[in-house]
């Protein structure tokens, strides 16, 4: 399976219009934004837990990375609320599900292969800081090596933000809003910038606040072999 394969391109998709599609674990749904391979896929996904839902035990061969968006995530490591931020590099395994339910915005086989970091970020206690060269932004570091930067954005109301993309860049809605052109995002909105781009977002009348990645597209996407 393709979709938004091709990362030379620009690629955007309102997930919230999206129908749910059903994952082989009963109960857990998926809206998918960009995916290469099968079961076991390179993919970038909205996924939502039903209430006492849960998927097997695994191991993360390519790394998992994800932000609560709603609900409580749960596993042996504990419970996750909205706001939070997990990455589980390779060789990682536990046994995700949610006893009330949950809906998160998870990457799969996007680390670096020698990644072992670790985290678990409740953002809702994150300090922003102005970013200087860029009127209306104000950033928080969520993680940063030497491929790529994951950034939690607040923009101004009316704020007219530059997005540059040297490397690649990809963000989400996380609330409020932002016009492109001629396109406006919204909640569990996605942009995908390829590798030497830029555009200009404006916030709406309530800025918008997005999760965003910077740099990871500079090297050629890798998928699991099949």
């Amino acid at each position: 399976m393709k979709i938004n394969a091709d990362f030379t391109r620009k690629a955007v998709v309102h997930a919230a219009a999206l129908d749910w599609t059903p994952s082989p674990t009963p109960g857990v749904d998926r809206r998918m934004l960009e995916r290469i391979g099968g079961e076991v896929a390179r993919a970038t996904s909205i996924v939502r837990y039903a209430p006492h839902s849960r998927f097997p035990r695994h191991t993360h061969g390519g790394g998992e990375e994800f932000l609560v968006l709603e609900g409580v995530f749960q596993d042996e490591h504990g419970d996750y609320p909205g706001g939070f931020y997990i990455r589980n590099p390779p060789t990682t395994a536990h046994t995700p599900g949610s006893e009330k339910g949950c809906t998160i915005f998870v990457k799969l086989w996007q680390f670096d292969p020698a990644d072992r970091t670790e985290l678990r970020i409740d953002t809702s206690g994150l300090t922003f800081e102005p970013d200087p060269q860029r009127a209306g932004a104000e950033v928080a570091r969520l993680f940063q090596d030497e491929h790529e930067t994951v950034t939690l954005e607040r923009w101004a109301p009316g704020a007219e933000i530059a997005l540059r993309s040297p490397a690649g860049l990809e963000l989400l809605v996380l609330d409020g809003s932002f016009t492109e052109g001629t396109e406006h995002f919204e909640y569990q909105s996605w942009l995908r910038l390829p590798s030497g781009s830029e555009t200009r977002a404006r916030a709406g009348e309530k800025g918008c606040r997005v999760w965003m990645k910077r740099g990871h597209l500079a090297r050629p996407p890798t998928a699991p072999a099949s």
